[in-house]
């Protein structure tokens, strides 16, 4: 698994980033003592629907990439390509892959969230939609191939985000 920092004008931010804002413009927010992780479904060829070879890869080593974080749930919209990339993970863990309408997902992560830690592995949209639903000021989420985000919340309720990156370069 490999940690990568940000680059932001001259300085270098560690991957550990605390967000400004605890809660959503829909009174959404994590629970205290959750674990949130998001990532986006491997990387993909011939259609919309189907992982190239490193998408396929790129799901087996997030396996490795979230083995540290207690994982009690796998969820993803009823999508091939999301389902493609949870199956090894769920494969590891012995855990069914729950689907979520991929639309407005954030109210039920949020509520897996506060059970256990949880992954989503999404699309481009609806990880934006779960970042502004949760009012986060980080850039955006893990939008790209191979990004995972952790956001975690403290006691007190405060989130911070851990970027890591998995799978081939």
């Amino acid at each position: 698994m490999r940690r990568r920092s940000l680059l932001l004008g001259l300085g270098v931010l560690p991957a550990v980033l605390t967000a400004s804002c605890a809660t959503g413009p829909g009174g959404l927010v994590l629970a205290p003592d959750s674990t949130l992780a998001v990532t986006r479904h491997g990387d993909r060829e011939g259609g919309e629907d189907y992982l190239s070879t490193g998408g396929k890869a790129r799901a087996v080593a997030l396996v490795a990439a979230t083995n540290d974080l207690g994982l009690t749930r796998i969820c993803s919209p009823g999508i091939a390509r999301n389902l493609a990339t949870a199956a090894p993970l769920a494969k590891a863990l012995n855990l069914p892959i729950q689907r979520i309408p991929q639309e407005a997902p954030t109210a039920a992560l949020v509520q897996q969230a506060a059970t256990g830690p949880v992954i989503w592995i999404g699309n481009k949209g609806n990880i934006r939609k779960i970042w502004s639903d949760l009012g986060l000021q980080v850039e955006g989420g893990p939008l790209g191939y191979g990004q995972l985000h952790i956001l975690r919340a403290d006691a007190a309720g405060k989130v911070t985000v851990e970027r890591r990156t998995y799978g081939p370069a």
